[in-house]
């Protein structure tokens, strides 16, 4: 039986986190920037050539890659983060870095997932659960080194709470796994930092939109993709009234 597009996703993006963990004990002693290009290399090389073999008519869009522009005209588009988090990554001990998979056809997200390796977990469509009930006032998770200036508003807004994480896709995985409520994100970003994360997000019943509450849109010749909202359900309207007049 062919394996589907979902089920391969979720692999390639396992075993890729597999193979940084290798590359993560590999080279545990050698400085930081070799570990992070060696990461970066290998789980691209690994993913591209994987895709190529159980997808071959499909295109590929990787930040590790060079841009081709024959996605723009293709159907099928796997957009991929080979390592989400390279920072966090070469901080050994760190697990707040991610492995992204994620397939567009025809103008949608179809399929998605976001592996964190170094948590034993992916999590990949088409069912994801939905995160349970939070206890608390509405936590808002940002950047360890820069959140932006609307995150910090809305979790002013909301009475909340920050919490701080590495990679754009441990920042997702934190709301659909409830540790979180909200990410807010505003200032740079591409493609491949958000297109796994969000299908998984939808998956589990999750708000995605850009800040101004537009539709995340993908497969662009432009590949940048500066902002994005996810969060619960119950507290779209609440971000949403906070970001869209700012």
């Amino acid at each position: 039986m062919t394996e589907t597009d979902h089920a391969l996703a979720a692999r390639l993006a396992t075993e890729a986190g597999a193979l940084l963990l290798d590359v993560r004990a590999e080279f545990a002693d050698a400085d930081a920037e070799d570990r992070k290009a060696a990461g970066d290399k290998r789980s691209h090389d690994f993913l591209v050539e994987a895709l190529a073999a159980a997808r071959p008519q499909d295109a590929v869009l990787s930040e590790e890659g060079v841009d081709d522009p024959v996605r723009l005209a293709a159907t099928r588009v796997w957009i991929v983060d080979p390592l989400d988090g390279t920072r966090e990554f070469s901080e050994l001990g760190r697990t707040d870095w991610a492995v992204h998979v994620a397939l567009w056809e025809s103008g949608e997200l179809v399929a998605g997932a976001v592996a964190l390796p170094a948590q034993n977990v992916t999590l990949a469509t088409p069912t994801v659960p939905a995160p349970p009930a939070s206890p608390v006032a509405p936590r808002v998770v940002v950047s360890r080194t820069r959140p932006p200036a609307v995150a910090l508003a809305v979790k002013d807004a909301l009475g909340g709470t920050l919490v701080e994480m590495g990679s754009a896709g441990a920042k997702v995985a934190s709301v659909v796994q409830g540790l979180s409520d909200a990410y807010v994100h505003a200032g740079g970003q591409y493609e491949w930092d958000s297109a796994a994360p969000v299908a998984v997000a939808r998956a589990a019943g999750l708000h995605t939109s850009r800040i101004d509450g537009s539709p995340l849109v993908y497969n662009q010749r432009d590949s940048k993709l500066p902002d994005l909202i996810v969060c619960r359900p119950e507290l779209a309207d609440a971000v949403l009234a906070v970001t869209t007049r700012r």
